[in-house]
């Protein structure tokens, strides 16, 4: 009992990322990974998990790029796009605790401390500050199981507060960073992003729980303050543009329903699955929304104008073993159609570990979304976006790597812009032991605007991820 109290504060103290159940990773060997039972029967428990994803890249820049004061069209780099540890623990069998910490986005040029800058010791690259992503107490109001009478609960309901990941508005809003299909989300399911949320969480209350085979979570939060100042407009030529200026910020309040049709997926944690590597039978339809009033702001003829932030989404997801069961070929597939509305003319431009800067001396046409490899992320209008992959047949019946091929589409038509844009993916993923150990490289194209009518061609970039996880 000492070494399990012992095991106990050690994971309190590394809390990190989390995941669905380990059983559903598609490794055989991993069990319950490290879980440490605090009673004989198990229902007292504490369990940790540690990942990181390393990104090796090779970019085509935006035109009007520099990197570190030079001029470049394409860069080669290596860096972290996380490195997380995640902790919870069952500490009675309706009271759960759980934190979890980590870095993003760390290159040999961003993603340094708060403050930091230029090269040496603490230059703007290096030693990122450590955060919490999560923290949240919950406690089971009707927990699952079985009831006095012996019956297994279908219906369920626990409620949480705190630094929270529970809330919509779709399937992929909530995803898990342990098992995408792609090598990433396209983020824009997180729309609030580091801008009115903390790394896509909020603090807040929520309620999450099953009726039938009705899956909810629902949550009530205090978006963080926003201060961007709207640009000076109201003509035909420069129209209202909203911008993220939420003022005293008022209260959000969100939701996502799914209707699990085949097999039911576990909701300890609000991580959702984006490949089961064929172990298990999964058909969801779900839809999900957010609002919060006044929360942008955009300036006309010299008023200043509130407007509300009302996102909306409806998706299907399917994962499926398919042909002969020795074989263990699955498909996944899913799809998903998002309503933004941020207000008018709503536009955000950003790209992921993006080392890019204006180049002063450029004196063509610059990309509209900026230097790097940033494009229009998100904005009001509607999202479209589907993937697709298939896990190949195994060749032996133990195979020392399992092969999934992929495929994402995107199609983003924004108020803000003139043209629809199209953007692709392409990657596979190598699993060395399921989303434990995987290899994943993955060719991306995006449209390249240089105003808000014309594409004047597209950018490639090439991502090959090694992922490790316990």
């Amino acid at each position: 009992m000492k070494h399990s109290l012992h095991l106990l504060v050690l994971a309190l103290l590394l809390s990190g990322p989390c995941q669905q159940q380990s059983m559903a990773q598609g490794s055989s060997d991993y069990g319950a990974g490290l879980k440490f039972n605090l009673n004989p029967e198990g229902t007292k428990y504490a369990r940790i998990l540690m990942w990181n994803q390393m990104w090796f890249r090779s970019m085509q820049m935006n035109p009007g790029t520099s990197v570190n004061g030079v001029p470049t069209e394409n860069l080669t780099d290596i860096g972290a796009r996380r490195l997380r540890v995640l902790a919870y623990a069952q500490i009675s069998p309706r009271y759960l605790i759980l934190t979890h910490v980590g870095i993003n986005n760390q290159t040999f040029i961003n993603g340094g401390a708060a403050g930091t800058s230029g090269t040496g010791g603490y230059g703007q690259g290096k030693k990122p500050g450590l955060f919490f992503h999560d923290v949240w107490n919950e406690y089971a109001v009707v927990p699952s199981g079985k009831d006095a009478a012996g019956m297994v609960r279908k219906n369920t309901l626990y409620l949480g507060a705190g630094l929270h990941y529970w809330h919509g508005i779709s399937r992929m809003t909530s995803a898990s960073t342990l098992n995408f299909l792609a090598v990433d989300a396209p983020i824009f399911n997180w729309p609030l992003i580091e801008n009115s949320d903390q790394f896509a969480r909020l603090f807040g209350i929520y309620a999450k729980g099953k009726l039938g085979k009705l899956e909810y979570r629902l949550n009530y939060n205090k978006p963080f303050a926003t201060n961007q100042t709207p640009p000076l407009s109201g003509t035909t030529v420069t129209p209202d543009m909203a911008v993220d200026n939420n003022g005293v910020s008022k209260m959000s309040y969100g939701g996502y329903f799914e209707y699990q049709f085949l097999d039911q997926e576990a909701n300890v944690l609000p991580f959702k699955v984006g490949s089961y590597v064929g172990t298990k039978r999964v058909f969801n339809i779900g839809a999900g929304f957010y609002r919060q009033p006044e929360a942008t702001r955009s300036m006309n003829n010299g008023k200043l104008n509130a407007h509300d932030i009302d996102l909306f989404s409806v998706d299907v997801f399917a994962d499926m073993p398919i042909g002969k069961k020795e074989k263990n070929m699955a498909i996944t597939t899913y799809s998903v159609l998002y309503r933004y509305d941020f207000g008018p003319n709503y536009l955000r431009n950003l790209g992921i570990m993006n080392p890019g800067a204006a180049d002063a001396s450029f004196e063509g046409k610059r990309a509209l979304a900026g230097p790097g490899n940033a494009r229009p992320l998100v904005g009001t209008g509607t999202i479209w976006y589907t993937q697709a992959g298939l896990l190949l047949p195994k060749t032996t019946e133990k195979p020392v790597m399992r092969i999934q091929p992929y495929a994402a589409y995107t199609l983003k038509n924004l108020e803000a812009l003139g043209k629809s844009g199209n953007y692709y993916d392409l990657g596979c993923n190598f699993y060395l032991d399921g989303h434990h150990a995987k290899i994943t490289p993955q060719w991306s194209v995006r449209p390249v605007y240089t105003d808000k009518n014309t594409i004047s061609g597209t950018r490639g970039e090439f991502i090959l991820q090694a992922q490790v996880y316990l």
